[in-house]
């Protein structure tokens, strides 16, 4: 008789996990080298990255007896990161640089890093190279990526919801199985 839990397994290899630990470490250097020092936003720069990543953790977790749980929390890493969006381009206005439209050859180039790279240790050393306008842009692709991946996500446990139903039908389910009916 095959059990009713889905116990999650190790997500550190999942690139959605991966790609928010490169948002929570690549934000915490940007922080500490481009904004004056006990700045509200650094605080709010560094929660927002902190809960997309410690969402997806707790939500990928939860699944394992709410499918519901798991969207909601998804959900709410993905408002952070797109809070944290929202910062970095107010970053790029606020200090009039440019901010790089979704055509240029930089965020092109970007993109396409982004997609085959997800070393948060390589990916991060690599933006400290780089100028806070570069790291900001760069910071947009890469949020981009991860609202779209969390989007992806979301939707993949609501089909799952829906074609295997919750915890409770499999419950169900099970105590049927091992009665015979």
């Amino acid at each position: 008789m095959e059990g009713f839990l889905r116990i999650s397994g190790d997500y550190s290899d999942w690139n959605v996990y991966r790609k928010s630990v490169i948002i929570c470490d690549v934000t915490e250097m940007f922080v500490n080298r481009a904004l004056p020092p006990g700045t509200r936003t650094i605080d709010q720069m560094r929660q927002a990255a902190r809960s997309c990543k410690q969402n997806i953790v707790e939500g990928v977790s939860d699944r394992t007896v709410s499918a519901e749980m798991c969207i909601k929390l998804l959900g709410v890493a993905r408002g952070s990161v797109r809070e944290l969006l929202e910062d970095y381009m107010d970053y790029l206005r606020q200090h009039d640089l440019e901010i790089w439209s979704k055509d240029d050859e930089r965020t092109l180039a970007t993109r396409a890093y982004c997609i085959k790279n997800d070393e948060p240790r390589s990916f991060t050393a690599k933006c400290r190279e780089r100028s806070n306008e570069t790291v900001a842009n760069i910071m947009l692709t890469q949020i981009r990526q991860m609202d779209s991946m969390l989007a992806a996500v979301m939707k993949k446990v609501e089909a799952e919801f829906v074609n295997q139903g919750g915890i409770k039908e499999a419950m169900s389910r099970a105590r049927r199985q091992s009665r015979g009916y």
